[in-house]
């Protein structure tokens, strides 16, 4: 397997944090550097989602694809009733 690169990081976290980070790496047997490189991958991916999601929800408001206001709140009105409105569209 090909090595690929690495840089160090160093970061100052709460006293709480750490320790959770400590208390993980022992009950999964892995070292603390493995759990901070899960934990910041998937916070990334997130990110990356949000970010795209955004962007993808911009484009939508620029095309002139959006839902009236009024539509929505009065959908949301009625979601605890019986027969509720169908989700605008």
């Amino acid at each position: 397997m090909a090595k690929v690169a690495t840089r160090v990081l160093t970061a100052h976290v709460p006293m709480p944090l750490a320790e959770k980070v400590d208390q993980m790496a022992d009950r999964l047997e892995r070292s603390r550097g493995w759990i901070v490189k899960q934990a910041l991958s998937s916070w990334i991916a997130l990110e990356d989602e949000r970010d795209r999601l955004t962007r993808e929800a911009l484009a939508d408001v620029d095309a002139g694809r959006v839902i009236d206001h009024q539509a929505v709140q009065a959908w949301a009105d009625r979601l605890d009733c019986e027969e509720p409105l169908r989700v605008p569209r």
